[in-house]
């Protein structure tokens, strides 16, 4: 039965990696429903995962082991409430508190987690002596990370004319930009490359037993 099973699950994962695939030709029947049954999984999963790891060890446990120490989580399971009453057309403005609320405390805590870890290091991290390179490459580097640095800012300082010294130094800038964009780009590609090996190596090994 194992061993059936086993075996079953690989044909499906194929079915499906091939009808995702079949994308590349045209939309077609079998995509569809690869692409419907993937989204439907997904959104099972991360219900069932919702309620079993955030809402029951969160909410009904807490309360059930102290319900007057956790009597406050009362709130946030009326604002969950809230947030369902969306599908209610009657009460559907009550939706809009504690969605409000959500995003509003969202944005506040992303936007300190931005200024730590992209604003606030990004300034430290060219905060160097070009000279403290253990290296030639080393130096090297602290020099083209302040260049790159400044000529990008620069670049953006729109309230004066590129030109002469000025727009050599924002035309550098742009150049820094596309080495940046086009590595960013690159790393993306190869993570998608990746999974595709991944699927390559599925159906050829796991499937055909072509490769081992």
């Amino acid at each position: 039965m194992i061993h059936f099973m086993t075996v079953l699950g690989i044909w499906v994962g194929a079915f499906m990696t091939l009808s995702i695939f079949s994308f590349l030709y045209n939309d077609n029947p079998f995509y569809k429903i690869a692409e419907q049954i993937f989204v439907g999984l997904s959104a099972g999963y991360w219900f069932v995962y919702t309620i079993y790891n955030i809402l029951l060890p969160n909410l009904v446990d807490k309360l059930n082991a102290d319900f007057s120490g956790n009597i406050i989580l009362i709130i946030p399971a009326i604002l969950g409430i809230f947030m369902l009453l969306r599908l209610v057309p009657n009460a559907e403005w009550l939706s809009r508190y504690p969605i409000s609320l959500m995003i509003g405390t969202t944005a506040g805590i992303g936007l300190l987690t931005y200024l730590k870890s992209d604003v606030i290091a990004q300034i430290t991290a060219t905060m160097i002596n070009p000279f403290s390179g253990n290296s030639i490459g080393a130096i090297i580097g602290n020099f083209l990370l302040i260049i790159g640095t400044f000529s990008g800012i620069i670049y953006f300082y729109f309230s004066k004319k590129h030109e002469g010294a000025f727009g050599v130094t924002a035309k550098t800038g742009i150049y820094f930009l596309m080495v940046s964009f086009g590595a960013a780009f690159g790393y993306t590609a190869m993570a998608r490359i990746s999974l595709l090996i991944g699927r390559l190596q599925f159906l050829l090994g796991d499937w055909l037993h072509i490769i081992h």
